[in-house]
Protein backbone atom coordinates (compact mmCIF):
# COMPACT_ATOMS: atom_id res chain seq x y z
CA UNK A 1 0.00 0.00 0.00
CA UNK A 2 1.16 3.72 -1.01
CA UNK A 3 -0.42 5.27 1.86
CA UNK A 4 -1.08 2.96 5.67
CA UNK A 5 -2.63 4.15 8.73
CA UNK A 6 -1.15 3.04 11.98
CA UNK A 7 -3.18 3.66 15.29
CA UNK A 8 -1.36 3.54 19.01
CA UNK A 9 -2.57 5.31 22.05
CA UNK A 10 -5.14 6.66 20.70
CA UNK A 11 -2.86 8.83 17.76
CA UNK A 12 -3.43 7.23 14.26
CA UNK A 13 -0.63 7.81 11.91
CA UNK A 14 -1.43 8.06 8.23
CA UNK A 15 2.14 7.42 6.63
CA UNK A 16 2.53 8.50 3.26
CA UNK A 17 4.85 5.22 1.91
CA UNK A 18 5.74 5.33 -1.88
CA UNK A 19 9.78 5.83 -2.33
CA UNK A 20 11.76 7.76 -3.20
CA UNK A 21 9.34 11.11 -2.97
CA UNK A 22 5.90 10.12 -1.92
CA UNK A 23 4.63 11.43 -5.47
CA UNK A 24 0.85 11.43 -5.34
CA UNK A 25 -0.44 9.15 -8.36
CA UNK A 26 -4.43 8.09 -8.45
CA UNK A 27 -3.61 5.32 -6.55
CA UNK A 28 -2.28 6.95 -3.41
CA UNK A 29 -5.04 9.74 -3.29
CA UNK A 30 -7.67 7.11 -3.80
CA UNK A 31 -6.13 5.36 -0.43
CA UNK A 32 -5.43 8.79 1.18
CA UNK A 33 -9.13 9.08 0.85
CA UNK A 34 -10.32 5.60 2.44
CA UNK A 35 -7.80 6.47 5.49
CA UNK A 36 -8.92 9.53 5.90
CA UNK A 37 -12.41 8.10 6.13
CA UNK A 38 -11.82 5.27 8.29
CA UNK A 39 -9.41 7.44 11.22
CA UNK A 40 -12.59 9.68 11.16
CA UNK A 41 -14.77 6.60 11.58
CA UNK A 42 -12.64 4.74 14.18
CA UNK A 43 -13.37 5.70 17.85
CA UNK A 44 -10.00 4.47 18.67
CA UNK A 45 -8.38 7.24 16.78
CA UNK A 46 -8.55 10.40 18.30
CA UNK A 47 -6.08 12.59 17.29
CA UNK A 48 -3.79 11.97 13.67
CA UNK A 49 -0.40 12.84 12.20
CA UNK A 50 -0.44 12.66 8.63
CA UNK A 51 3.71 11.67 8.30
CA UNK A 52 5.69 11.21 4.87
CA UNK A 53 8.75 9.53 6.56
CA UNK A 54 12.34 10.59 7.88
CA UNK A 55 13.31 11.98 4.06
CA UNK A 56 10.44 13.67 2.32
CA UNK A 57 6.92 14.56 3.07
CA UNK A 58 5.22 14.70 -0.08
CA UNK A 59 6.70 16.05 -3.33
CA UNK A 60 3.52 16.70 -5.29
CA UNK A 61 1.74 14.86 -7.73
CA UNK A 62 2.49 12.07 -10.38
CA UNK A 63 3.42 14.09 -13.23
CA UNK A 64 4.24 11.71 -15.74
CA UNK A 65 0.73 10.46 -14.92
CA UNK A 66 -1.02 13.54 -15.21
CA UNK A 67 1.28 14.09 -18.65
CA UNK A 68 -0.72 11.66 -20.47
CA UNK A 69 -4.46 12.80 -18.99
CA UNK A 70 -6.89 14.84 -21.35
CA UNK A 71 -9.24 17.93 -20.51
CA UNK A 72 -12.19 15.13 -20.50
CA UNK A 73 -9.92 12.96 -17.80
CA UNK A 74 -9.15 15.52 -15.86
CA UNK A 75 -12.33 17.08 -15.55
CA UNK A 76 -13.64 13.41 -13.89
CA UNK A 77 -10.07 12.94 -12.01
CA UNK A 78 -9.81 16.69 -10.14
CA UNK A 79 -12.84 16.35 -8.35
CA UNK A 80 -11.87 12.96 -6.76
CA UNK A 81 -8.22 14.79 -6.44
CA UNK A 82 -10.00 17.68 -4.18
CA UNK A 83 -12.11 14.99 -2.57
CA UNK A 84 -9.19 13.00 -1.49
CA UNK A 85 -7.67 16.03 0.35
CA UNK A 86 -10.68 17.07 1.47
CA UNK A 87 -11.62 13.75 3.42
CA UNK A 88 -8.31 14.89 5.55
CA UNK A 89 -9.64 18.15 6.19
CA UNK A 90 -12.88 17.27 7.22
CA UNK A 91 -11.34 14.41 9.65
CA UNK A 92 -13.26 15.80 12.88
CA UNK A 93 -10.13 15.04 15.28
CA UNK A 94 -7.03 16.97 15.70
CA UNK A 95 -4.92 16.88 12.85
CA UNK A 96 -1.21 17.29 12.30
CA UNK A 97 1.10 17.08 9.68
CA UNK A 98 4.81 16.16 10.33
CA UNK A 99 6.81 17.92 7.58
CA UNK A 100 10.44 16.21 6.23
CA UNK A 101 12.04 17.07 2.99
CA UNK A 102 10.11 18.57 0.49
CA UNK A 103 6.21 19.30 0.40
CA UNK A 104 5.81 20.98 -2.65
CA UNK A 105 2.47 21.10 -4.59
CA UNK A 106 0.14 18.17 -3.52
CA UNK A 107 2.34 17.31 -0.87
CA UNK A 108 2.03 21.53 0.03
CA UNK A 109 -1.87 21.02 -0.13
CA UNK A 110 -1.75 17.98 1.76
CA UNK A 111 0.10 19.55 4.92
CA UNK A 112 -2.39 22.65 4.46
CA UNK A 113 -5.51 20.10 4.94
CA UNK A 114 -3.75 19.39 8.76
CA UNK A 115 -5.03 21.45 11.76
CA UNK A 116 -1.31 22.37 12.52
CA UNK A 117 2.22 22.07 10.45
CA UNK A 118 5.70 21.28 12.56
CA UNK A 119 8.21 21.28 9.99
CA UNK A 120 11.49 19.83 9.64
CA UNK A 121 14.50 22.61 9.95
CA UNK A 122 15.26 21.03 6.47
CA UNK A 123 11.72 21.09 4.80
CA UNK A 124 11.05 23.35 1.74
CA UNK A 125 7.44 24.01 0.84
CA UNK A 126 5.85 25.60 -2.53
CA UNK A 127 2.89 25.25 -5.13
CA UNK A 128 5.04 25.09 -8.51
CA UNK A 129 2.48 24.04 -10.58
CA UNK A 130 2.72 27.36 -12.18
CA UNK A 131 6.18 26.22 -13.46
CA UNK A 132 3.70 23.24 -15.15
CA UNK A 133 1.36 25.80 -16.89
CA UNK A 134 -0.97 25.15 -14.48
CA UNK A 135 -2.60 26.07 -10.83
CA UNK A 136 -2.94 24.22 -7.43
CA UNK A 137 -5.58 21.97 -8.26
CA UNK A 138 -6.20 20.48 -4.57
CA UNK A 139 -6.94 23.02 -2.85
CA UNK A 140 -4.19 24.92 -2.78
CA UNK A 141 -5.39 28.24 -4.06
CA UNK A 142 -8.12 28.35 -1.37
CA UNK A 143 -7.01 27.00 2.11
CA UNK A 144 -3.22 29.00 1.26
CA UNK A 145 -4.75 32.10 0.95
CA UNK A 146 -7.07 31.12 4.25
CA UNK A 147 -4.00 30.35 6.04
CA UNK A 148 -1.57 32.88 5.46
CA UNK A 149 -3.66 35.58 2.95
CA UNK A 150 -4.13 36.34 0.15
CA UNK A 151 -1.13 38.27 -0.92
CA UNK A 152 1.18 35.73 0.27
CA UNK A 153 -0.24 33.17 -1.34
CA UNK A 154 -0.61 34.42 -4.51
CA UNK A 155 2.94 35.34 -4.35
CA UNK A 156 3.99 31.70 -3.52
CA UNK A 157 1.23 30.32 -6.64
CA UNK A 158 2.48 32.89 -8.72
CA UNK A 159 6.13 32.42 -8.66
CA UNK A 160 6.05 28.66 -7.76
CA UNK A 161 9.15 29.45 -6.02
CA UNK A 162 10.21 27.16 -3.00
CA UNK A 163 10.20 28.00 0.58
CA UNK A 164 12.47 26.84 3.29
CA UNK A 165 11.41 26.10 6.84
CA UNK A 166 12.26 29.65 8.77
CA UNK A 167 10.45 31.71 5.69
CA UNK A 168 7.40 28.96 6.08
CA UNK A 169 7.35 29.86 9.70
CA UNK A 170 7.59 33.70 9.27
CA UNK A 171 4.50 33.20 6.72
CA UNK A 172 2.30 31.34 8.96
CA UNK A 173 2.51 28.07 6.46
CA UNK A 174 3.82 25.96 9.06
CA UNK A 175 3.40 26.79 13.04
CA UNK A 176 6.66 24.99 14.55
CA UNK A 177 10.20 24.51 12.95
CA UNK A 178 12.24 21.51 14.94
CA UNK A 179 15.13 19.68 13.96
CA UNK A 180 14.44 16.95 11.37
CA UNK A 181 14.65 13.96 13.74
CA UNK A 182 12.50 15.41 16.06
CA UNK A 183 9.61 16.10 13.74
CA UNK A 184 7.40 12.99 14.24
CA UNK A 185 8.17 12.89 17.52
CA UNK A 186 6.78 16.36 18.44
CA UNK A 187 4.06 15.41 16.03
CA UNK A 188 3.40 12.46 18.09
CA UNK A 189 3.49 14.03 21.37
CA UNK A 190 1.21 16.98 20.24
CA UNK A 191 -1.53 14.63 18.93
CA UNK A 192 -1.13 12.05 21.92
CA UNK A 193 -1.83 14.89 24.17
CA UNK A 194 -5.00 15.79 22.92
CA UNK A 195 -6.33 12.27 22.19
CA UNK A 196 -6.19 11.99 26.21
CA UNK A 197 -9.01 15.33 25.85
CA UNK A 198 -12.39 15.82 25.98
CA UNK A 199 -13.19 14.10 22.07
CA UNK A 200 -16.93 15.97 21.34
CA UNK A 201 -15.40 19.46 22.73
CA UNK A 202 -12.32 18.96 20.36
CA UNK A 203 -14.58 17.81 17.67
CA UNK A 204 -16.90 21.13 18.04
CA UNK A 205 -13.84 23.35 18.83
CA UNK A 206 -12.61 22.15 15.10
CA UNK A 207 -15.80 22.20 13.10
CA UNK A 208 -17.13 25.74 14.85
CA UNK A 209 -13.47 27.31 13.75
CA UNK A 210 -13.40 25.83 10.31
CA UNK A 211 -17.43 26.13 9.62
CA UNK A 212 -17.20 29.54 10.72
CA UNK A 213 -14.28 30.74 8.49
CA UNK A 214 -16.93 29.92 5.64
CA UNK A 215 -19.51 32.24 6.30
CA UNK A 216 -20.23 35.67 7.96
CA UNK A 217 -19.36 36.34 11.72
CA UNK A 218 -23.21 36.18 12.95
CA UNK A 219 -23.38 32.98 11.29
CA UNK A 220 -20.11 32.13 12.98
CA UNK A 221 -21.41 33.13 16.28
CA UNK A 222 -24.23 30.89 16.14
CA UNK A 223 -22.11 27.93 15.16
CA UNK A 224 -20.43 28.37 18.38
CA UNK A 225 -22.92 29.19 20.09
CA UNK A 226 -24.92 25.75 19.51
CA UNK A 227 -22.01 23.78 19.96
CA UNK A 228 -21.14 25.50 23.30
CA UNK A 229 -24.84 24.51 24.90
CA UNK A 230 -24.71 21.21 23.25
CA UNK A 231 -21.60 20.70 25.08
CA UNK A 232 -23.79 20.49 28.25
CA UNK A 233 -25.40 17.66 27.42
CA UNK A 234 -22.18 15.28 27.78
CA UNK A 235 -20.16 13.16 29.97
CA UNK A 236 -16.91 15.15 29.33
CA UNK A 237 -18.26 18.26 30.08
CA UNK A 238 -19.54 17.22 33.56
CA UNK A 239 -16.12 15.22 34.40
CA UNK A 240 -14.25 18.22 33.48
CA UNK A 241 -16.14 20.76 35.26
CA UNK A 242 -16.11 18.28 38.30
CA UNK A 243 -12.66 18.17 38.05
CA UNK A 244 -11.68 21.54 37.92
CA UNK A 245 -13.53 22.23 40.95
CA UNK A 246 -12.42 19.52 43.50
CA UNK A 247 -8.67 19.27 41.82
CA UNK A 248 -7.68 22.74 40.47
CA UNK A 249 -7.19 23.15 36.47
CA UNK A 250 -5.92 20.46 33.87
CA UNK A 251 -6.38 17.11 36.08
CA UNK A 252 -9.28 15.90 34.17
CA UNK A 253 -9.22 12.46 33.05
CA UNK A 254 -11.58 12.30 29.95
CA UNK A 255 -12.91 8.51 28.85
Amino acid sequence: MTVNLEVADGVGTIRLDRPPMNALDIATQDRLRELAEEATRRDDVRAVVIWGGEKVFAAGADIKEMQVMDHAAMVVRSKALQDSFTAVARIPKPVVAAITGYALGGGCELALCADVRIAADNAKLGQPEILLGLIPGAGGTQRLARLVGPSKAKDLIFTGRQVKADEALTLGLVDRVVPAAEVYEQAHAWAARLAAGPALALRAAKESVDAGLETDIDTGLTIERNWFAGLFATEDRETGMRSFVEEGPDKAKFR
